[in-house]
């Protein structure tokens, strides 16, 4: 089977790519959201021209030749757009298997726990602690992710004392029985975030994510060194040379690849090996509700060392509007706190054809 078109129906903030093989299979992907319209050209210009012709069931191989063709421009916008491609061939071989893609990689379907992630720094501690306990009663989450600092802050605050503030206002309003996550955003130095971070023990929070700025890896190793909490990282690291430098330094207690940001599930499933052998769980970001979450779903169902739950974005139309009628049918039904990956051929979700008809449209074929 002989990859022959590439479609990308994109507008600034999401694109959608649909692959098509020269028996008439078809399968639809994403690339990372935001900048979406430059990742779209990036797809047409620097990866369809060597996929295309290609085995269309040999994806790890597509993503290697993509890579080493451009190796001149490694970095984030080449591993999102390939990132696309790799996903739309996924959906494309489960259609062919009749098999959800949790099934292809040695998964089942079922129920993934969610942890309910907040995006918002501007938001006071009693309004976030009260949405959070609105949210337990709607939707049953026992875990939760909250902001400290500000992001890349370099330890000034959203504003003064937040950080001190949110924290222990989170835990009193949500008692002790449910886990707390808190995410840093490359926002303080060693110092500054050793001392949150005993802070964040004396709270009972659990997870501790990209205390320090994300690309000094020597920052964060000391800090996972100086605490017990969990300190966690990784979701803008794109290459895997430094995704293994990462796992043999023990920067991080938990990895946290994003399956869009690191150039889709064949790259991601090589993250999580690296992670599995060296006994370091894997616990994905997934910061909205475009198929990034579906694809972090899939995953999770399926590698040996997947972590405690599944990142699950909270924030509405208000936040995000361009999430606004993405799919025929929401696959984001959250239940006694849980997601479900269907036993749907491929990713199980249909892309809703009003979206596409007001996108820019753009083809490459053989």
């Amino acid at each position: 089977m002989k990859l022959v078109k590439i479609e990308t129906f994109a507008n600034e903030f999401v694109c959608f790519v649909r692959v098509t093989c020269d028996d008439g299979s078809e399968g639809w992907g994403q690339v990372a959201p935001y900048y979406a319209d430059i990742t779209a050209t990036v797809v047409h210009r620097m990866v369809a021209p060597y996929a295309l012709g290609l085995d269309a069931l040999d994806i790890d191989s597509m993503t290697e030749l993509v890579t080493e063709r451009e190796h001149k421009f490694p970095g984030s916008f080449l591993r999102r757009a390939i990132g696309g491609v790799d996903t739309a061939l996924w959906d494309m071989r489960g259609k062919l298997e009749n098999k959800s893609v949790c099934e292809l990689i040695g998964g089942t379907p079922g129920q993934v726990r969610a942890y309910a992630s907040s995006m918002k720094r501007d938001i006071t501690p009693e309004d976030e602690a009260a949405r959070f306990v609105a949210l337990r009663e709607q939707f049953g989450f026992n875990a939760f992710k909250f902001r400290v600092g500000a992001e890349c802050g370099h330890d000034i605050d959203e504003w003064p004392g937040r950080t001190e503030a949110i924290v222990p206002a989170i835990r009193k309003a949500l008692g002790d029985d449910v886990a707390l996550l808190v995410d840093g955003n490359s926002g303080f130095s060693i110092e500054r975030a050793i001392e949150v971070g005993h802070m964040l023990q004396d709270n009972g929070v659990s997870h501790f994510e990209e205390p320090c700025p994300y690309w000094q890896y020597g920052q964060t190793r000391a800090v996972t060194e100086a605490l017990t909490l969990d300190v966690t990282g990784g979701e803008q690291d794109c290459e895997l040379q430094n995704w293994q430098l990462m796992i043999d330094h023990r920067v991080v207690d938990i990895v946290q690849p994003d399956i869009c940001y690191l150039g889709g599930l064949s790259r991601t499933l090589r993250v999580a090996k690296m992670a599995e052998q060296a006994n370091i769980p894997c616990t994905p970001h997934a910061a909205n509700l475009s198929m990034v979450t579906l694809f972090t779903m899939h995953l999770l169902r399926a590698i040996p060392n997947a972590g405690k739950y599944l990142e699950f974005s909270i924030e509405g139309l208000d936040y995000y509007p361009w999430q606004d009628k993405l799919f025929v049918d929401t696959p984001f039904t959250i239940e006694n706190g849980k997601a479900t990956v269907t036993d749907a051929p491929g990713w199980g979700v249909e892309v809703c054809a009003d979206w596409l008809a007001q996108s820019s449209y753009r083809v490459s074929a053989l």
